[in-house]
């Protein structure tokens, strides 16, 4: 079969490069991956900053609060006693100790600590005796630290422990973490000692590291997209046999499938194209055989009315003659026909319509029926008790499809019996001969469309779609048919279906 080489083409195939490019699965999948490592980076790095912030501060004030912890030990003398620090700078500075001088042995302890104690980097001690500024860890103080600043003079005043953060508009300053402590001697407050620290340098640092943060962040994401545009090729590399599958396969080649590996849902849409295919070829293959098979069969009558019709002289006998082998002709042209609508018929949802049948009643009904087909022994053999659900009409055509095929492969002596029985869930109607039998080789082939028996002596009326109909019925029953023959003795044809086989359907009572 000839085709356009590009019947196979898309819109999308005929769209500049670039357009099919961006609008490739892969490369949204890319994109979206971007998006979102673009918004959580977004969101990471102030959150990151901020984290990094709050870690500084809270180290500061760790410190700080450690240091007044010091200071505090040193006024309780709990580690300068055992030297006698306060009381040699004593001697040192007045010539001899005067505990009575209350200010003299505060600025004492003052200048041991001080000398004693080395500060970090941006961190200041100042000491504050009786209201004034005495004292600080180094002489190079920025401005808001000064003696005449509103922080100190502010210090100057306490009289309780305080700690703050004081905002100031200089860059290389930052702000101002502080801890300051009044200092009580004998139950009289002589002075302040105050710890500070400038938290610009310590946020300079936390920003280096947030910069080095930042840069290996991008680097990786940079370096990230390679991979993901690898995997994703990876992991679509299926979508893209499917398609090209797709596109390779025509009306004349349906043998094309696909190689599953692995497991997931790309691996399961794989088999569920592959199984599609197979039903698709399988409905193909029905198809042009059933069209093959009813062009042939549809051939013959058509060849025998028109020679007829063409050979038809005037005399009025040989007319009527003609005239009634043509209408035979034409009424088996009609009854295929029906035949096939019900074939056709059996594939949609509305084949049948669903009632509560009484099993004996239309046994009985069938057996009447059954009877004026043709001269034979008829026989019951049995009508079951019970009641189903069902296409009436559907099984009393399935039954009399039956019962006609019996008719036709037996003699006017032979017995033809019909019986039911329900048996648990299940229903089961038959149709029993003694006619010529079935060879174990037609037994299954007999159900398919147009087929017959091959060892039949007896040549079928029918075009060989009653049992397709019979087996389409049951089917659409949810169930079966099946046959039980032997040669030269008989054969038993039985209908077996669930008694309700579609639960939960709406039927007629």
């Amino acid at each position: 079969m000839n085709t356009d080489r590009h019947s196979h083409k898309t819109q999308t195939d005929f769209l500049p490069r670039w357009q099919r490019f961006f609008g490739e699965a892969r490369t949204r999948i890319l994109i979206c991956y971007i998006l979102l490592m673009a918004f959580f980076v977004s969101v990471s790095i102030p959150t990151i900053r901020q984290r990094l912030f709050t870690l500084v501060q809270k180290r500061v004030e760790e410190d700080l609060s450690e240091e007044i912890a010091e200071f505090k030990a040193m006024l309780a003398q709990e580690y300068y006693a055992k030297h006698g620090a306060v009381e040699q700078r004593l001697k040192e500075k007045y010539g001899s100790v005067k505990p009575d001088l209350h200010r003299n042995k505060l600025t004492a302890m003052f200048d041991v600590y001080l000398s004693r104690e080395l500060t970090e980097d941006d961190t200041f001690f100042i000491t504050i005796v009786e209201g004034k500024f005495y004292k600080a860890s180094s002489k190079a103080l920025p401005k808001q630290l000064q003696p005449n600043s509103d922080l100190v003079k502010g210090w100057t005043q306490l009289s309780q422990s305080n700690r703050g953060e004081q905002q100031v508009s200089d860059s290389k300053v930052g702000s101002i973490l502080y801890a300051a402590e009044p200092v009580n001697i004998q139950g009289q407050r002589l002075g302040v000692f105050v710890v500070a620290h400038l938290t610009a340098g310590e946020r300079q640092e936390a920003l280096e590291a947030f910069k080095v943060v930042i840069e290996v962040t991008l680097v990786v994401l940079i370096l990230a997209l390679l991979p993901a545009w690898i995997a994703a090729g990876k992991l679509l590399a299926p979508l893209r046999a499917l398609t090209a599958t797709a596109r390779a396969i025509e009306e004349s080649d349906l043998s094309q499938r696909l190689v599953v590996g692995g497991q997931g849902e790309i691996a399961e849409l794989a088999n569920t194209f592959n199984e599609m295919m197979d039903r698709l070829q399988e409905a193909f293959a029905t198809q042009r055989n059933f069209i093959n098979d009813a062009g042939h069969e549809l051939r013959t009558p058509i060849t025998i009315v028109r020679g007829h019709l063409e050979l038809m002289g005037d005399d009025p006998d040989e007319q009527a003659e003609t005239m009634a082998l043509v209408m035979d002709e034409l009424d088996r042209m009609s009854r295929f026909v029906d035949d096939l609508v019900v074939l056709a018929k059996a594939e949609q949802s509305d084949f049948l319509h669903l009632e509560t049948v009484d099993v004996r009643a239309l046994t009985e009904e069938l057996f009447a029926k059954a009877k004026a087909l043709g001269n034979r022994n008829w026989e019951l053999d049995a009508a079951g008790k019970g009641r189903i659900v069902g296409d009436r009409q559907r099984i009393t055509q399935a039954v009399m499809n039956l019962a006609q095929n019996a008719v036709q492969h037996t003699e006017s002596e032979d017995a033809i019996a019909i019986g039911s029985v329900v048996i648990g869930s299940h229903v089961r109607f038959w149709v029993r001969d003694t006619g010529e039998g079935i060879a174990p080789i037609d037994q299954e082939r007999i159900f398919q469309r147009f087929a017959r028996a091959a060892n039949s002596h007896r040549r079928s009326e029918g075009a060989g779609l009653g049992l397709s109909i019979v087996k389409a019925i049951a089917e659409a029953h949810g169930g079966k048919v099946s046959v039980s023959s032997q040669l030269g003795t008989g054969s038993t044809f039985a209908l077996i279906m669930p008694i309700e086989p579609f639960e939960g359907k709406r039927y007629s009572s």
